[in-house]
């Protein structure tokens, strides 16, 4: 693979080796997916700011987002699967003897990424990512996260990749109620400590729609990046 700084800043170029390894290691991700009882979906690459103010990231996240005008009405390229699952999952009545419901996506991403922060694979502009969303009870939350960080922990152990662990907390700027951010940062946190693995709090560094555990990765040289999530 390659990038192009003129042609398009942060985007990587797949060459047809590259896509080969790219290829195979969504294939197994796939597999991984349907062991685990998840269904692959599809959700649209463009959606009208209206999809991203219900979901709050028009008001929160639209500086990191490309933008764009068609017919007198704003449209956006999506950063993040979450609100197009949410859709799918809204698209008609559900029942709770359905839950959990876990989504999946290999779907393509964009993030309007500061020139001077993009960095190799690390930190791109276009990217896909195996990205899934699990829509259950609050009483399945920590059984849930817990078979989650089990997936997460079986990837990167195949790969011998080290890893760190933290939960990042509620920030200031914030949707929901501090009582449910409690109760969701308490599930996180008991899921957390039946790894058996050590990990860090960080305060006031959780999204704007939720708390989330954070898993660094170390490169070659011992650097930090922030992959699972």
């Amino acid at each position: 693979f390659f990038f192009d700084a003129v042609v398009s800043p942060g985007s990587c170029f797949w060459t047809s080796y590259g896509a080969r390894i790219y290829n195979r290691l969504q294939e197994l991700m796939r597999a991984e997916y349907r062991a685990r009882g998840f269904d692959e979906v599809i959700t649209p690459n463009i959606c009208s700011a209206e999809l991203f103010k219900r979901s709050g990231h028009y008001q929160n996240y639209r500086e990191d987002m490309y933008g764009f005008e068609v017919e007198g009405q704003e449209w956006y390229l999506k950063p993040m699967n979450c609100p197009g699952h949410c859709i799918i999952f809204d698209s008609r009545p559900r029942s709770y003897r359905e839950l959990p419901i876990r989504m999946a996506d290999f779907g393509v991403l964009h993030r309007n990424e500061l020139s001077g922060t993009l960095s190799g694979l690390t930190r791109v502009r276009r990217f896909q990512q195996d990205d899934a969303h699990i829509f259950c009870r609050e009483d399945q939350i920590k059984s849930e996260v817990t078979a989650a960080l089990a997936f997460v922990f079986n990837i990167y152990e195949l790969f011998g990749f080290e890893f760190s662990l933290a939960l990042s907390t509620r920030p200031k700027k914030a949707l929901g109620s501090v009582e449910l951010w409690q109760r969701a940062e308490e599930q996180l946190q008991q899921a957390l400590e039946e790894t058996g693995k050590p990990w860090s709090l960080k305060k006031g560094d959780g999204a704007f729609y939720g708390p989330k555990i954070d898993i660094q990765l170390q490169d070659a040289l011992g650097r930090g990046h922030q992959c699972g999530t």
